[in-house]
């Protein structure tokens, strides 16, 4: 079955997309791009990010969808909604690689999350824009985080600030 993609992402065609930065899956199978810098920058601690990343928290750069195009590999993109435990694209959802099971971004539906690690960071040097700003559903977490960044119960300024 063919994947509809959504209006709110720049086309692969587009001649006036200018892509600022790249980034792909492990087996580089998927590959996108965006055009501008990320619009924030978060660590989620939530119990969804901690079991389908195995990891204690989740790093995501944050992007509005007309600034991302996929550039190849649309047909190995898996979709993964985790309200309604349903391998479908139905927002918000997690978007994985079909082949070698990376982790891509979570697609909200103005908005893709995007995973850092997975950019292709000149020097692998990571951008200011690209660093966390605070830490998100902090109550769940697993380890505490000794960095100096806000750190909430909830979502960004709409919970409570714990530190």
């Amino acid at each position: 079955m063919k994947k509809q993609w959504d209006e709110k992402y720049s086309s692969a065609t587009d001649n006036n997309f200018i892509a600022k930065y790249s980034a792909s899956c492990y087996c580089c199978a998927v590959q996108y791009e965006v055009k501008a810098d990320p619009v924030d920058a978060k660590v989620c601690h939530c119990l969804a990010c901690q079991k389908l990343h195995g990891a204690p928290m989740q790093w995501a750069a944050i992007f509005h969808k007309n600034d991302v195009r996929i550039i190849q590999g649309m047909e190995h993109l898996h979709f993964y909604n985790t309200e309604l435990n349903r391998h479908e694209r139905i927002l918000p959802c997690k978007v994985s690689c079909n082949l070698c099971g990376t982790l891509i971004a979570d697609e909200g539906r103005n908005m893709w999350l995007a995973f850092p690690s997975l950019f292709d960071f000149e020097g692998r040097v990571v951008p200011e824009k690209f660093k966390p700003t605070c830490h998100i559903f902090y109550g769940v977490r697993v380890m505490d985080m000794n960095d100096n960044l806000p750190k909430w119960s909830g979502h960004k300024d709409k919970s409570f600030r714990e530190f």
